[in-house]
């Protein structure tokens, strides 16, 4: 078969709907991870004025959840705060309710400030205070109310980016504003609380935690039980997660959620993973070195990791414990077999 006739073959073969894979190996199949997020931290300090002008001037009518979303620097179109997960600070006010909808996507929440306001999922209500965790995953009925005299912050997370990439997210807005309550409120987490005794007659139904609300009063009271000589991880401190009480898992299929206690003085071992980190302090100072990034944190404020950028934690008080909440996307490179982990300074590798 001769030559092809065109001056040039691989305009050709473009137009035919082909490629080279010789001109694109670096790109497909590249030495290490060439994540496109950066290291970013956002401060909550700066944000919060923001928060409040937005409830003075945009109605819920308006915004159907008054978001501001935690955009990486490289991550604008579509917004995203890892290449892999979102973040977003939402504030409620005294009187109001966000309308019902559900959504492929697996959501939660966590509260930073104020009380007196609950969600209510699937017909269950669960009731808000600083440092608890709450759960929404994917397809479930979510609303939000507001029965405080004062507004509500919370950090939302979603797992969107990982939905989106697959083409596999939906959206639907409930029949009426909000849902009428089915069940006892917070009937999940009394239910689920209690360590390792879970009730014996409830079966998964999915691979999302059964529980609701992770609350601020059963973390603390796990911190105070650990010893204060725990050895901990070398990495992130005393790091508890977040487990679906039914299969011992993550909270659901696709994020990891975690907290960590950062002794006074801590200086954790620098390591760099696969996973996407987002970190929100709950409180503490300290400093996050992230490629070469140095980002100092404070109370509240949010900071993002990138895959496979070097990455050490430093607890900067003396005298006070730093506390973090973290999530990933673990779950979902442990699956695929694609999650690696690299403690440079020891040259171990997992």
């Amino acid at each position: 078969m001769g030559a092809p006739s065109t001056p040039d073959p691989y305009q050709a073969i473009a137009q035919l709907g082909a490629a080279p894979l010789w001109r694109y190996f670096g790109d497909v199949l590249p030495a290490q991870p060439k994540p496109k997020a950066v290291p970013y931290l956002w401060r909550y300090a700066a944000l919060r004025p923001y928060l409040h002008h937005f409830l003075e001037t945009c109605s819920l009518e308006e915004a159907e959840r008054r978001v501001l979303m935690l955009v990486n620097p490289e991550l604008t179109e579509p917004p995203a705060t890892t290449t892999s997960l979102y973040a977003g600070l939402q504030i409620i006010g005294p009187g109001e309710t966000a309308q019902a909808h559900r959504h492929t996507s697996n959501a939660f929440r966590y509260v930073i400030e104020g009380t007196g306001a609950y969600t209510t999922v699937n017909g269950e209500r669960v009731h808000m205070h600083p440092g608890d965790l709450l759960m929404t995953p994917g397809w479930h009925w979510h609303d939000h109310e507001h029965e405080g005299d004062a507004p509500m912050i919370w950090l939302d997370a979603l797992d969107y980016p990982i939905t989106n990439a697959f083409d596999a997210n939906f959206f639907e807005l409930y029949g009426e504003r909000t849902q009428k309550s089915t069940v006892p409120d917070d009937l999940s987490s009394r239910q689920f609380i209690h360590g390792q005794l879970s009730p014996a007659w409830a079966v998964p139904h999915t691979s999302s935690s059964p529980v609701g609300n992770y609350p601020w009063a059963e973390t603390s009271r796990a911190f105070d039980a650990i010893a204060d000589d725990a050895v901990g991880s070398e990495v992130e401190g005393i790091i508890l997660e977040y487990k679906n009480p039914l299969t011992g898992g993550p909270v659901v299929p696709t994020m990891s959620c975690r907290i960590s206690r950062l002794r006074p003085g801590f200086r954790g071992a620098r390591t760099r993973r696969t996973t996407s980190a987002i970190y929100h302090v709950v409180r503490g100072t300290g400093t996050a070195l992230v490629g070469d990034q140095h980002l100092d944190w404070t109370d509240k404020d949010v900071f993002a990791v990138p895959p496979w950028a070097d990455f050490e934690l430093r607890n900067d008080s003396g005298t006070e414990d730093a506390f973090l909440f973290s999530w990933t996307n673990e779950p979902v490179l442990r699956a695929l077999g694609f999650l690696r982990e690299e403690l440079p300074e020891r040259g171990s590798q997992s």
